[in-house]
């Protein structure tokens, strides 16, 4: 029989109080033509729109509990969202000391199908005000997206290839928040693109190329 560990000061693990640990995920995606989004679910108990989260059960993977939420309170299954960060200040929750590892997951629009009776996609700029700390939750995320479309193309796939330079380029307005030269805009991405054989007319003139990534 092994002897119930202690640390230096004598003290038990049960003997030093502890969080509860939830896991919540910002799940960001660009509706066709529409502003940067996000996943929201409907609360159940409270009636107000938040991110898709849960308390991690006893014996549960982080992985396993976002999963869960995502499917059982949004319907949607099928995603593979990463750590974020951990959001740890202890008043960040009015329930009490709650600990929230965030979760990150971009993916195109056509990937989510959520239950329209408990969930919803909805411009980011619409979330503001949600419970438990969630808005410092979408902020990170945001910040993480932008800097990873900040020198690259399309690095989550958000765009179905082949795709227009215009396409592309609303895709990273969306993503940034404003407006773009398109001249400039092209210079940038044109090194990191491969033309295709493929041609899509945009309007009046000449079809424009159409790209693949890498």
């Amino acid at each position: 029989m092994t002897n119930e560990y202690r640390d230096a000061d004598g003290k038990r693990l049960t003997d030093y109080p502890r969080p509860s640990v939830a896991v919540d995920t910002a799940v960001l995606t660009v509706p066709a033509g529409g502003p940067l989004s996000v996943l929201q679910v409907l609360d159940a108990v409270d009636g107000d729109w938040r991110l898709p989260g849960t308390f991690v059960h006893e014996g549960e993977q982080l992985a396993s509990a976002v999963l869960r939420s995502l499917s059982t309170k949004a319907g949607v299954t099928g995603l593979a969202p990463e750590q974020l960060h951990v959001f740890d200040d202890p008043s960040r929750d009015d329930r009490g000391w709650v600990l929230s590892v965030a979760h990150l997951d971009v993916v195109p629009a056509s990937a989510l199908e959520p239950d329209g009776s408990r969930a919803r996609i909805v411009p980011v700029a619409d979330t503001l005000g949600m419970v438990h700390g969630h808005d410092d939750i979408v902020a990170f995320a945001v910040a993480r997206l932008r800097a990873a479309y900040s020198d690259a193309p399309d690095t989550h796939g958000l765009l179905a290839e082949p795709f227009t330079m215009t396409e592309l380029r609303r895709v990273h307005e969306a993503i940034r928040g404003e407006a773009l030269l398109p001249d400039s805009f092209r210079r940038a991405m044109l090194p990191m693109l491969t033309a295709t054989e493929a041609k899509r007319a945009e309007g009046p003139g000449k079809p424009a190329t159409r790209y693949r990534r890498g």
